[in-house]
């Protein structure tokens, strides 16, 4: 392969794929004349990662490589091989990219910029997938926060950059630069989005027109499509947060409860970014001390919950969602982590594991603080009293039973009062019917994980060993 020559660049997609409002583009354009677009398929990140989001990542990709005119570079291997090896190969001088503040992200990053700058390149980072970037924003005293609510209040004071459109791209993507051949993902049964830049826009305008200015009272409407579904291309950087923010209106509920969302988003990135260990364990370290049930009755009841199995309807439809499409709804997401974590007393981590393997969307900071935050490990000052009753939130937020009705179809003919309980009618109909009879009562584990709440509260902390290890 001939070099592109001295002017030549590399962009370095990662989760920025596409192409307008990407400052880390434009400043490559600004500068070269010749841009390179590259991705690199790193086992690091796909070993951990479901069929689901793989599948929907990989179309993702070949939108971006049909909008550039077939110019995307993918190469599979790890990026401290083969970012360099393409910088030689192409003549680069400079790679650009958005800056990734995950634990994993910012040591490849840090190996990557030596290797190249051994070389004489430069790795430059522009922008991120972020709204406002982790550690941007600290307390009076200079420290992270560790509570939502100040770190809201000064979140929505950041200035921040209005959204460009997409550059003229013309020839400046060069054709004819090997791409691997990807090795054949797992099957997934799941319906997932339609991928790409185009296609996240055409949701947020439908999004917009239709569900926005009430968000704030319909996005726990489970019977409805309430919800943004913007989420994984949020992941992906198909869309930027930026790009959001600057359609909605400040003085409308249902637009400031979405914003507040994307708040929450940028806040668990923050954590991460201060605390990495808290990927993989408690971010109160005391709570590493928590009893959780381990074993082969736990292990049952684990894999009950994980294919909608529990006889609690909600529950169930939720998880059963899960399969079927890789998403589900945030308040059927916390009343699932709440039923696994304070009624089977499962340690959160195989729960943030479970979603990590089949949600769209897995995102590591939103997914493991969010499973935190209902477990009781996480920021929150003291939820652990924050016990879902998985009846009264189906009757509460599926009021007419529709959303149960659709993913627990043994239970379509029942009225709109019994279906979120069925149980008074009989465990023996219920099987009759092909659904299983509550695993477990309800009342009485909400008051086992309180015993244990208030064991762990009175045993004496262990000496403090430090954060442990951050994600691989």
């Amino acid at each position: 392969m001939s070099r592109t020559g001295a002017s030549a660049g590399i962009i370095w997609f990662r989760r920025d794929l596409r192409l307008s409002d990407n400052p880390a583009l434009r400043a490559a354009f600004a500068a070269c004349r010749t841009v390179v677009p590259l991705f690199v398929w790193d086992p690091a990140l796909v070993h951990p990662a479901g069929a689901p989001r793989l599948t929907f990542l990989r179309s993702c990709l070949e939108d971006l490589d049909r909008q550039i005119g077939g110019s995307l570079v993918v190469r599979a291997g790890d990026p401290l091989r083969v970012v360099p090896e393409l910088a030689g190969e192409v003549g680069a001088g400079t790679v650009w990219c958005a800056e990734d503040f995950g634990p994993h992200g910012r040591a490849r990053d840090d190996g990557v910029a030596s290797r190249l700058s051994r070389m004489g390149v430069r790795l430059i980072r522009v922008g991120s997938s972020y709204a406002v970037a982790p550690g941007q924003l600290r307390t009076g005293q200079g420290r992270p926060y560790q509570v939502f609510t100040p770190y809201r209040r000064q979140w929505l004071r950041a200035g921040r950059e209005r959204p460009v459109g997409r550059p003229r791209v013309g020839g400046r993507f060069p054709r004819g630069i090997r791409s691997d051949r990807l090795e054949k993902l797992p099957a997934t049964g799941a319906s997932l989005p339609p991928a790409g830049e185009a296609a996240a826009h055409r949701r947020l305008d439908l999004f917009m027109e239709t569900a926005a200015d009430r968000y704030d009272r319909g996005r726990d409407d489970l019977g409805s499509d309430g919800t943004s579904r913007l989420s994984a291309y949020l992941k992906f950087g198909c869309l930027h947060p930026r790009q959001v923010l600057d359609r909605l209106d400040p003085t409308c509920s249902g637009h400031e409860q979405l914003a507040t969302e994307l708040c929450w988003r940028d806040f668990y990135a923050d954590v991460l970014f201060d605390r990495p260990d808290s990927a993989r364990s408690a971010y109160r370290r005391e709570w590493s001390r928590f009893r959780v049930d381990r074993g082969a009755l736990a292990d049952t009841r684990f894999d009950a919950w994980a294919h909608g199995r529990t006889g609690y309807p909600i529950v169930d439809a939720g998880m059963r969602q899960l399969l079927d499409e890789g998403w589900m709804n945030n308040r059927v997401r916390m009343v699932v982590a709440s039923f696994l974590t304070k009624d089977l007393h499962v340690d959160w981590t195989r729960g943030a594991r479970w979603f990590m393997g089949h949600l769209v969307d897995g995102d590591l900071a939103s997914n493991q603080h969010g499973w935190q935050w209902v477990a009781g490990t996480g920021t929150d000052a003291s939820p652990y009293f924050r016990v879902f009753n998985p009846q009264f939130q189906g009757r509460r937020c599926d009021r007419r039973g529709a959303y149960v009705r659709r993913w627990v179809p043994e239970l379509a003919h029942r009225g709109d009062g019994a279906i979120h309980d069925p149980r008074p009618e009989g465990d023996e109909l219920l099987a009759a019917e092909g659904y299983p009879p509550a695993i477990v009562d309800h009342v009485a584990e909400r008051l086992e994980a309180l015993a244990r709440y208030h064991e762990l509260r009175a045993s004496p902390p262990r000496k403090d060993r430090g954060p442990g290890r951050s994600h691989p």
